[in-house]
């Protein structure tokens, strides 16, 4: 029993040390956010600001300190965020049930293929991208950078969904089938509800790429009403290159959708991604 609590309370140590690493960058971001510029830069670091500086969020809000409305900048964000997530769903979705349930010929290339599509750097199929779009259309719109960041989460959902739905029994269909279900209901009513907490996995981490993305937004996109809120840090860059306080508020507030998702959609995501992990 002894060696047991020992052993408890090393792995605690060892998990909190973890943790600090990793939440270490954060919280320098969020301490920057409320020192002043010299106070940053000070020969001697502090760990927490001397004086709160506030301004430095509320001017963000008055545009002040931004050449883009901030309010534009966070509803294109979510626009565009789930505006690829739905897609990446409604495609995702049936492909993932699709390769875990039916004999597919040329499975294991295809899977292959979804694994290689997620190496390929955004610079490599810019140029392709940006073509296609020309000739349809479709720059300048939301839906340009919703269906290119689409095409980033799409084979990740995809290779998330599969395993989770090869856990869910065949025998749980067959008798909602007998039930009177088609496939289509069964798998509707039964399937989905089931695996609901990898669907929320899936989507979350959809919906973070889309809101991550800078590079096809304002690739795409040239109109300043239409850019994410990326994009304002990039901008803010060019206009205040030394105001680090005003850039890490912004990256705080640019954060904070994120952090409030992964802490209401915990569980699921945890249960999504232990679940997706017996099989591959």
């Amino acid at each position: 029993m002894m060696k047991q609590r020992t052993k408890n309370m090393i792995d605690t140590i060892i998990a909190v040390i973890i943790a600090a690493i990793f939440l270490f960058p954060m919280y320098w971001i969020i301490i920057s956010s409320l020192k002043s510029d010299t106070e940053i830069f000070a020969q001697v670091q502090t760990w927490f600001p001397k004086e709160i500086h506030w301004e430095n969020y509320i001017d963000q809000f008055q545009n002040k300190s931004n050449t883009a409305n901030i309010f534009v900048q966070f509803k294109n964000s979510w626009i565009i965020a789930i505006g690829s997530m739905v897609l990446s769903l409604v495609l995702s979705i049936p492909a993932g049930y699709g390769l875990s349930r039916f004999k597919i010929p040329g499975k294991k290339p295809i899977l292959m293929i979804f694994l290689t599509t997620q190496m390929l750097p955004c610079s490599l199929v810019l140029t392709p991208l940006f073509l296609i779009y020309n000739k349809a259309g479709l720059l300048n719109t939301y839906l340009a950078p919703i269906l290119a960041t689409a095409t980033i989460s799409i084979p990740f959902v995809i290779m998330v969904l599969r395993p989770i739905f090869m856990e869910c029994p065949k025998e749980i269909e067959e008798a909602a089938r007998i039930d009177g279900c088609n496939y289509f209901t069964a798998f509707l009513r039964v399937t989905l509800p089931i695996c609901k907490s990898g669907i929320i996995t899936a989507a979350a981490f959809s919906f973070i790429f889309a809101w991550n993305d800078l590079v096809y937004s304002i690739t795409f996109n040239n109109k300043g009403d239409l850019l994410p809120m990326t994009s304002g840090i990039y901008q803010f860059l060019d206009a205040y290159g030394t105001k680090w306080n005003m850039i890490m508020a912004y990256g705080v507030i640019i954060v904070l959708p994120i952090v409030v998702l992964f802490v209401c959609l915990q569980k699921y995501i945890v249960g999504g991604l232990v679940g997706g992990a017996v099989k591959g």
